[in-house]
């Protein structure tokens, strides 16, 4: 009686422990099994134990059978390969031992002996008929077949590997299924592919079996009869009847096994995965039609009254199957009525509240695309947008320190052909439609060649684009052009996408993976902030603020260890964002600054940098910005005037300004220049020189 109390005696125990005794001395065992089996090839055995041994053998076999029926699909038994080769081992070293006795001694036990006198009733000529019967079964019929089947299944597993492993990758890019569950998969199929390789080699063995099996006995019959007649004084007649009874049953002994492992290696080789064993899905499959039935039993009835054909077994197996056929015809009918009485019951009953909850969930990103972009996603036809796409998230994590979720790809038949949408939390926030068989050429501003296509605009950078053919390619390029395939625009848009909107895919949860992930390497940082100081939505907000101006979050270890050390001065969530800013003012700058260690940036005039500090007012929601409205539309003008000049100038958009108004001025030029990079003084190494391409003044 079995308990659930901790420390409690259970049923079974006992039994448990010595199985897992057993099963770790179980290399030990089959080590020596094999030495065992090599051994008696060279040692004679005594009479008693071949008896044994013999048993033992066709037991086995036995064994085998049953297991190999009782499997739901082939990897469950994947050790059969390596087990039919012992198998086939132990038999021919029984082979070998008994015919030492035979011609040693002319007795090889009791086993052998029966079969020879009790088997075939002491008839050579029907033992030797029975033998090669046998003989022909396994290597004509079953042998022949569970080779020809492993040989096509190891072929077709091979060639079927590709597929099922980018089967595989879309199924993990796309969401449905865990790294863990691929990492299973991918193993799964491996294993298959090894089993069925295996068993193509295998069935070479029980091929080779049946022709060893031959040989000896035909070898044995020679043997004996020289052996009685020239070294025992035998007569002729005698010497055959002797030998050749002990070489038959020797033969008979160990071919019945050997017809049970051919057996249970053709059930293997052609055995599909199912959900039950082998005799419950003969049983569902083959006697489940009671039409198939009534035809079967009438049929077998009427040659019953054929002349000359025994009447009894005829009417007495048709009467069966009518008998099963009307057994299965009235189950079928009382499932039918059950099924109709729960239907009418549930129409009776009020419908029940359809569980909506599974519809609430959004992906955090999501690209929707039109009918005719899906040979992009078809890896059977040469499409490598998946991988692609599964390439930006571990681009965004290497450039971000943004760990994102799945990206969702599926097309939408409301988009139109060759269009696709972008989706961040359901909403659409980017759309661009592509061109059927073209390539995009984009003038990066030093193109000087002229090309014919149909004008457009980038939709990443907002470049001016043409879209060609392919004739045109080498041309654009030459010319200064970069031209790109559609899954690479695509691919790029939704990279920008993501850096655009990096702080509104950072969600609370993802913070705290990444926060838990520190804390393996980093206990200290993790521990010292949260949750005695911040909350992990604290450090959140803060992670966000530097993600929407496009400051990485990679180096997470810095960014907590100066909130570690600020978090105690202050809450404000903008401040403690400047204070990370400077912190990772190297990470910041390396992206601004040249080979030559100079910032080439706009710069504030001292007079206005002071007028804005000044404009600074405290609010019950932190500090802002309260400059004269017609002040602050002068400084916009007068920057976005400045920032013209930089990029006519080939310069990348960057304001240096000071830190107690930096943060302002970013706010202040977020809408008009969202793509203005706003630097402090405190951000810039003491190594890097700044070179003005312009001062924002104000009349």
């Amino acid at each position: 009686m079995s308990t659930d109390v901790a420390g409690a005696p259970q049923e079974g125990g006992n039994a448990n422990a010595y199985l897992g005794k057993v099963m770790a001395n179980s290399d030990v065992a089959i080590a020596g099994a094999v030495v065992g089996i090599v051994v008696m090839m060279i040692i004679p055995l005594p009479t008693w134990l071949l008896d044994i041994l013999l048993t033992f053998n066709i037991s086995m076999a036995l064994a085998i059978v049953l297991a190999v029926m009782y499997t739901t699909e082939p990897l469950q038994f994947s050790i059969f390969p390596s087990l039919l080769l012992i198998a086939t081992l132990f038999r021919l070293g029984l082979n070998i031992s008994g015919t030492r006795l035979i011609l040693l001694q002319g007795d090889a036990g009791e086993v052998i002996s029966s079969f020879g006198q009790f088997v075939v009733g002491g008839n050579v000529v029907v033992g030797l008929i029975v033998f090669a019967i046998l003989v022909i079964i396994q290597f004509v019929v079953i042998t022949s077949g569970a080779g020809r089947v492993a040989e096509v299944a190891a072929r077709f597993t091979l060639d079927a590997m590709p597929g099922k492993q980018m089967a595989i990758d879309a199924d993990l890019n796309a969401g449905i299924i865990t790294d863990e569950e691929a990492r299973q998969r991918r193993e799964s199929i491996s294993k298959e592919a090894d089993f069925y390789g295996a068993m193509d080699g295998a069935s070479k063995f029980v091929k080779g079996d049946a022709i060893a099996a031959v040989l000896i006995v035909f070898i044995n019959l020679l043997g004996g009869l020289a052996v009685g007649v020239f070294q025992q004084g035998m007569s002729f007649g005698e010497a055959i009847n002797h030998f050749s009874l002990l070489t038959v049953g020797e033969g008979l002994v160990n071919q019945i096994p050997a017809l049970l492992i051919s057996t249970a290696t053709g059930i293997i080789v052609t055995r599909s995965v199912g959900e039950s064993n082998l005799g419950e899905d003969l049983a569902r499959q083959v006697v489940s039609q009671p039409r198939a039935m009534y035809l079967t039993g009438t049929v077998i009835v009427l040659l019953g009254f054929v002349p000359g054909l025994p009447l009894l077994p005829f009417f007495g197996i048709g009467g069966v199957a009518l008998a099963v056929g009307y057994a299965l015809q009235q189950g079928q009918r009382e499932e039918e009525v059950r099924a109709e009485q729960e239907q009418t019951q549930l129409a009776k009953r009020p419908p029940e509240p359809e569980n909506v909850a599974a519809l609430l969930p959004l992906d955090p990103l999501e690209l929707e695309i039109g009918y005719g972009l899906v040979p992009l996603v078809d890896q059977d036809e040469g499409g490598d947008l998946l991988a692609r796409v599964a390439m930006v998230r571990r681009q965004m994590a290497t450039e971000m320190g943004l760990s994102l979720s799945p990206i969702r790809i599926r097309d939408n038949i409301q988009l139109t052909s060759h269009e696709y949408a972008i989706k961040i939390k359901g909403v659409e926030v980017a759309r661009w439609s592509l061109v059927p068989g073209q390539l995009l050429a984009m003038n990066p501003g030093t193109a000087d060649a002229s090309l014919d296509g149909q004008a457009t605009v980038e939709p990443a950078f907002g470049l001016p684009a043409v879209w060609i053919g392919e004739a045109q390619r080498e041309v654009a390029e030459v010319g200064g052009y970069t031209v790109v395939d559609p899954t690479s625009l695509v691919v790029t848009h939704l990279s920008e996408v993501i850096r655009r909107h990096a702080d509104e895919l950072l969600g609370r949860q993802d913070v705290r993976t990444l926060l838990d992930g520190l804390k393996e390497a980093h206990p200290a940082a993790v521990e010292e902030l949260v949750p005695d100081h911040m909350s992990v939505g604290e450090v959140q907000r803060v992670l966000q603020t530097l993600l929407s101006e496009g400051v990485p979050i990679r180096d997470l270890v810095t960014i907590l260890e100066t909130l570690g050390d600020k978090a105690k001065l202050t809450k404000e969530v903008p401040i403690l964002a400047e204070y990370c800013r400077q912190s990772l003012s190297r990470t910041i700058c390396q992206r601004f600054v040249g080979p030559d260690d100079v910032l080439r940036a706009i710069t504030l005039d001292p007079e206005v940098d002071r007028e804005v500090a000044e404009s600074v007012a405290r609010t019950e929601g932190g500090s802002a910005l309260a400059m004269d409205p017609g002040r602050a539309a002068a400084l916009a003008d007068a920057v976005a005037t400045q920032v013209e000049a930089a990029q006519a100038a080939g310069a990348a958009p960057v304001l240096v300004c000071s830190g107690a108004t930096r943060r302002h001025l970013k706010s202040l030029t977020q809408h008009g220049l969202p793509g203005l990079t706003v630097l402090s003084y405190h951000e810039i190494l003491p190594s890097v020189r700044v070179e003005p391409l312009g001062v924002v003044t104000i009349g």
